[in-house]
């Protein structure tokens, strides 16, 4: 069983940055895949970001590869995602998500996660 708490969404100007964690419990987080999926309002939930257990391997949605970037510190059971050049478009709750094991091919699929956090807000003005 893991829990997760994500923090550190705000809100930010058009090309400013923001580094959200996602603290987990349990004393298994190191085997787990992390990912980091969006919803904007209107808006099936979308892939973000996702990091095997070891944080050898890391993958990224298309149009945000570049700017976002994801990253692990197990010893802290804590996964982050740094999003730079951040847009308006980039607005939506950010949620992170766990699984102990998620086949490459679908870390974008959202129902491939067993455990969410509650998501916390950004919002990008321009």
């Amino acid at each position: 069983q893991v829990q997760l708490v994500e923090s550190g969404g705000g809100l930010v100007q058009a090309g400013g940055s923001l580094r959200l964690s996602c603290a987990a419990s349990g004393r298994t987080f190191s085997t787990y895949v992390m990912g980091w999926f969006r919803q904007a309002p209107g808006k099936e939930r979308e892939f973000v970001a996702a990091i095997t257990w070891s944080g050898g391997s890391t993958y990224y949605a298309a149009s945000l590869k570049g700017r976002f970037t994801i990253s692990r510190d197990n010893a802290k059971n804590t996964v982050y995602l740094q999003m730079n050049s951040l847009k308006p478009e980039d607005t939506a709750v950010y949620y992170c998500a766990a699984n102990q094991y998620v086949g490459s091919s679908r870390l974008p699929h959202p129902y491939e996660y067993d455990y969410w956090g509650q998501g916390t807000q950004v919002t990008v003005s321009s």
